[in-house]
């Protein structure tokens, strides 16, 4: 009987009929070198997706995690194999890729040489190639770089000409002096635009793009009122976009926005500052939520304290009492059922007047945590109509606080009374209430796979396997393309709750389709 060939786990290749081990003799030979020293690997182990997510983060502590489970080594890489690369040993690995990221950029370049990250991949630029930089360029060069501070630390992002170009940006190449396809600047005086080529920031005009430029560069001279309302614009749009490109490409703009905030708002005038610092907590907010849906409850955390101390500096106490909320909410995702209400409880009892829409978000709030603690269901559906009646006055509400019109609606609503409802033991009634306002299409589409997610949790609870297993497969797919680890990690719940029912076509093709994600 003809034996079917078996290949190499590391390269692929076929191996020998007579070779019983999982790897090739050139790999197994080379196996003892990766004990002292990475592996030498091609261009295309950076190129998957998974890498891809992790660098688009900007964490280091995520690159070394996704290098770790790269299905190139054949098997997970342990957190001291690395570490003993690295020189760190495996809780400080393990507090980098589960922490905050280092802030230092000697040890963000040592560890990138180490790994052999490619230097056009990184957010900061390595010393070798601002040396190439250097060398092959006659006379001044064109720079585009985006001024950022990223878990505290400034980093400047360079780009060339030629990224420039590809990113459709001629007409700003042909502004800036830079001739042909040479990439070498003409006889006017280059600038440097502190700017980052991404989704996020090609769709801008050549107008806007200058206008953030001069913005980040110049605080002095450009940080008045109307450049603090334009990147109030900015954020607005990031939080529309960030439902369907998703957070790792909603990130580069608000973190450059927060850093020009950070670095500058000591010299801006007086009145300004206020202004600049309320923004800033919106900013700081809004970054929290980018990085819980990556599933980074530290750097959420982190910009979290940070939208609290920039609001209470600007004496804006509306937003204190809403970034307990999100703090409560973010309590909710870690399953941490008493500080659900101890926030829930704070954002409700502080010092300030909240706007209608926020008292009602945070009265839903309560009640889900009183759910979570297993308070009775009659108390618990008392504080959601509380909610309800709240919410109903908002159409009348004069409070002219930005935080007024935030996006929570009456399928808001509905959506977080069905996260009571599960939480409550009454998943049956919390899946319909799901259904019903996911079919609106209402949604954003990130926001639609997210609680399908928590569709196919309340239907898996309620006994519906198959119905569970369908739901979550949408799901799924929603969560690759708008990058949303949250929505991964609560359908990787999901079939945990359908093992039972592993054996049955549905909710292994669930279990199957979530493996995939995570390479």
């Amino acid at each position: 009987m003809t034996q079917a060939p078996r290949y190499c786990t590391r390269c692929g290749g076929r191996l020998a009929r007579d070779n019983t081990s999982a790897r090739c003799a050139a790999c197994n030979h080379a196996a003892p070198d990766t004990l002292l020293r990475p592996p030498l690997v091609p261009r295309e182990f950076w190129d998957t997706d998974q890498m891809r997510d992790a660098l688009s983060t900007w964490h280091i502590g995520r690159v070394f995690f996704a290098y770790r489970m790269h299905p190139y080594h054949g098997r997970p890489l342990s957190q001291e194999q690395i570490g003993s690369w690295l020189g760190l040993t495996q809780a400080q690995l393990s507090r980098i890729e589960n922490g905050r990221a280092p802030e230092e950029l000697s040890k963000l370049v040592r560890y990138a040489q180490i790994l052999g990250i490619p230097g056009d991949l990184l957010w900061f630029s390595l010393p070798e190639q601002r040396q190439d930089n250097l060398s092959v360029q006659p006379g001044p060069a064109l720079t585009l770089t985006l001024s950022a501070i990223v878990n505290g630390r400034p980093v400047l992002l360079p780009i060339d000409a030629a990224t420039a170009r590809a990113n459709g940006l001629d007409d700003l190449l042909s502004e800036l002096g830079v001739s042909g396809q040479s990439g070498e600047a003409g006889n006017s005086t280059p600038r440097r635009l502190n700017l980052r080529t991404s989704n996020a920031l090609t769709s801008l005009g050549l107008d806007e793009l200058e206008h953030v430029a001069a913005a980040l560069n110049d605080a002095r001279k450009y940080l008045d009122g109307s450049v603090v309302g334009y990147f109030g614009q900015q954020l607005g749009r990031c939080k529309a976009d960030d439902g369907n490109i998703g957070p790792a490409k909603a990130l580069p703009l608000v973190l450059g926005i927060l850093g020009a905030i950070s670095e500058h708002a000591r010299e801006v005038k007086p009145d300004v500052r206020r202004g600049l610092l309320s923004l800033g907590a919106d900013g700081a907010e809004f970054a929290g939520w980018l990085y819980r849906d990556l599933q980074d409850p530290s750097s959420a955390t982190y910009w979290y304290d940070r939208a609290m101390e920039w609001a209470q500096e600007a004496g804006d106490s509306p937003m204190q009492g809403y970034v307990l909320l999100k703090k409560s909410q973010m309590a909710y995702d870690l399953h941490d059922a008493h500080r659900v209400v101890t926030f829930a409880e704070a954002a409700q009892g502080g010092p300030w007047h909240l706007p209608v829409k926020v008292r009602a978000e945070v009265t839903q709030q309560a009640a889900l945590g009183l759910a979570m603690v297993g308070e009775p269901l009659s108390k618990v559906e008392r504080i959601m109509d509380e909610a309800r009646a709240s919410l109903a006055q908002a159409e009348h509400d004069v409070d002219r606080h930005e935080l007024a019109g935030i996006n929570f609606t009456a399928d808001t609503l509905l959506l977080r009374q069905a996260a009571c409802y599960t939480e409550a033991g009454k998943p049956a009634r919390a899946a319909a209430l799901f259904g019903a306002v996911i079919a609106r299409g209402g949604l954003s589409r990130r926001d639609a796979g997210f609680f399908r997610a928590r569709r196919a949790t309340a239907l898996a609870l309620s006994g519906e396997p198959d119905e569970a297993a369908t739901v979550g497969l949408q799901a799924v797919q929603v969560a690759k393309e708008t990058n949303s680890e949250r929505t991964i990690r609560l359908l990787m719940d999901v079939a945990g709750t359908l093992t039972p029912w592993s054996s049955r076509p549905g909710p292994r093709a669930l279990s199957q389709a979530l493996s995939t994600s995570r390479r």
